[in-house]
């Protein structure tokens, strides 16, 4: 067991940012689907848009301000496979 505080703390955030990364994907493949039942505005289209790009971004700054990168988020589930679709 690795007690070196700097790998747990950068342990609990790649967790973490691999739970956001799932519930970023989850949205934007709901956002897809309701863009090709056609259930969104254009104004919440535009806005849906915008705060994805926005999510991403701000993921990758956290990515890159822990040292992490999107492998390290997509943490092996062992049968099930990878948490995050490649």
């Amino acid at each position: 067991m690795d007690l070196d505080p700097e790998s747990v703390e950068r342990s609990l955030v790649a967790l973490v940012l691999a739970l956001v990364e799932l519930l970023r994907q989850l949205m934007e493949r709901q956002a897809l689907r309701r863009l090709d039942v056609g259930d969104l505005s254009d104004e919440q289209v535009e806005q849906l848009g915008s705060t994805l790009m926005a999510l991403e971004q701000k993921m990758a700054e956290l990515q890159e301000h822990f040292g992490l990168t999107p492998e390290d988020l997509n943490i092996d589930l062992g049968p099930l496979g990878p948490l995050l679709a490649e």
